[in-house]
């Protein structure tokens, strides 16, 4: 059993307590990893940027202001590490783009204010893909970041170093953003749990498009109930985030705690043939769904319909990158990568019959999806349709002989929940022959992340994938 002599390889809700009790100091937390990342990190390159000063004077005052369970925040000192595309002020930001390769911003985002402000103390800058665009996490800043299950593949993306500090020790709690399945997949490539929440779930900004409901900000950790903690740490109404809504009375740490009572589970290997999925990743998944027979649930097969779910994510995906990184594509389009140029191309060639046609479609998937779980308490699919694949394959361009039509669209399996705004999180559900793991993916009903997260917390005790981690990364 770890002890506080080895925190690193304590859950972050066991840490959090030693540090109410005085039984370890911040400092003492903040140099045992950065020790760690010293050893580990040249190995799989997930944390880029470090900022231990700026951390070790944030120690100090947590250290100065009382009592720890009284003036400290829920996370006591705590050191998280946090997505490059998320701003710190004053630590270098580079969303992954050579555009920004010297960037600090002056302020924080609202996440990181809010993380702050409840005793979570920034260590460092975890890599993502340029404006985190594509599931395989390399750029021309900082290069490729390396899956510690094998170094020689993709650990995901786009918040694949966060996925990769969490799963070799680096970091108790990091953060991750998700649009297509940033959380989600790079959690199931490298053997971690990582959570889309409801838009508004956690307040985001500041932001060019307030009031985007494609993109948001949540949560990754080891196991479910640390995941738990960290969003307890950063949900809640924030008056500059205008999708943001309070916090529940119950937290989601106590929530996660009480067994919830599950009467049906649907389970579809491709959502219903939306994408193809390797047959051994299905096999997994379908074999870790019917767990919850032990758990008193009856195991369906079903799914909502999400058949048109490409062609509605694809256009208003493009539409949102041109919204937003039009401009840098007029001022800087030899420093952007070959999919992001595309996808912005792509935007502004849509005319707005395109985009209305997408949203009103959207507007029937969800519809459709708030009828399913009228009758489903969950929904359960793979969080990623392969095992993780070579680093210098930039995107998977074909399975089982299916070619998908753009960089994207191997990740349908993840892009057609995000269009329904349910929560979704992917749980370490086992592993391939080869040892590389796989996460089911799970979706909850509309803003159901309480019933959400205490059912992945008793599959996740049947299943005892999650305790396999902190691992040293493997050659």
């Amino acid at each position: 059993m770890p002890t506080p002599s080895d925190p690193i390889r304590l859950p972050a809700r066991t840490v959090v307590r030693l540090l109410e009790r005085g039984e370890i100091s911040p400092l003492e937390l903040i140099d045992a990893a950065l020790a760690r990342i010293a050893a580990v990190d040249p190995l799989v390159n997930a944390v880029p940027t470090l900022c231990p000063e700026r951390a070790r004077a944030h120690a100090l005052r947590l250290m100065e202001e009382g009592e720890p369970e009284d003036r400290r925040g829920r996370l006591a000192g705590l050191p998280v590490l946090i997505k490059d595309m998320v701003e710190v002020a004053g630590v270098r930001t580079t969303f992954g783009s050579p555009i920004f390769e010297d960037h600090v911003p002056e302020r924080s985002a609202y996440e990181v204010e809010r993380i702050e402000a409840r005793g979570g103390i920034v260590l460092g800058k975890t890599n993502t893909p340029e404006f985190a665009a594509g599931a395989n996490t390399f750029n021309e800043v900082f290069g490729v970041t390396r899956n510690p299950w094998n170094r020689a593949l993709t650990c995901g993306g786009s918040s694949g170093g966060s996925a990769v500090a969490l799963a070799t020790g680096m970091a108790w709690l990091a953060d991750g953003s998700d649009l297509g399945g940033s959380l989600r997949t790079p959690a199931s490539f490298c053997g971690v749990v990582g959570l889309r929440p409801s838009p508004g779930r956690v307040p985001s900004g500041p932001a060019a498009l307030p009031f985007d409901t494609l993109s948001v900000e949540g949560p990754m950790a080891r196991d479910v109930r640390d995941l738990a903690l960290f969003l307890d740490t950063m949900a809640g109404f924030d008056p500059r985030d205008p999708l943001s809504f309070a916090a529940p009375v119950t937290s989601f740490a106590e929530a996660v705690e009480r067994p919830v009572a599950l009467r049906r589970v649907a389970f579809s290997p491709d959502l219903g043939g939306i994408t193809p999925v390797d047959a051994e990743v299905a096999a997994i998944c379908r074999s870790a769904a019917r767990r919850f027979g032990e758990l008193g649930a009856e195991v369906v097969d079903g799914s909502p319909d999400l058949k048109r779910a490409t062609e509605v994510f694809t256009t208003l995906r493009a539409a949102r990158f041109a919204a937003t990184k039009a401009p840098l594509l007029e001022r800087h389009r030899d420093l952007l990568k070959p999919e992001v140029i595309w996808n912005i191309e792509h935007g502004l060639q849509l005319d707005a019959a395109a985009i209305g046609r997408a949203e009103r479609e959207r507007g029937e998937l969800q519809r459709s999806t708030a009828r399913f779980f009228e009758d489903h308490d969950l929904l359960l699919c793979p969080a990623a349709i392969v095992p993780p694949f070579a680093c210098e394959t930039r995107y998977l361009e074909e399975l089982n002989g299916h070619r998908f039509p753009s960089y994207v669209d191997w990740i349908a399996i993840t892009y057609a929940i995000t269009l329904t705004g349910c929560p979704a999180l992917s749980l370490p559900c086992g592993f391939t022959g080869s040892g590389l793991p796989v996460g089911l993916q799970i979706v909850g009903p509309p803003r159901g992340e309480a019933k959400l997260l205490a059912a992945a917390a008793m599959l996740e005790d049947l299943l005892g994938v999650s305790p396999k981690t902190p691992i040293d990364p493997h050659s």
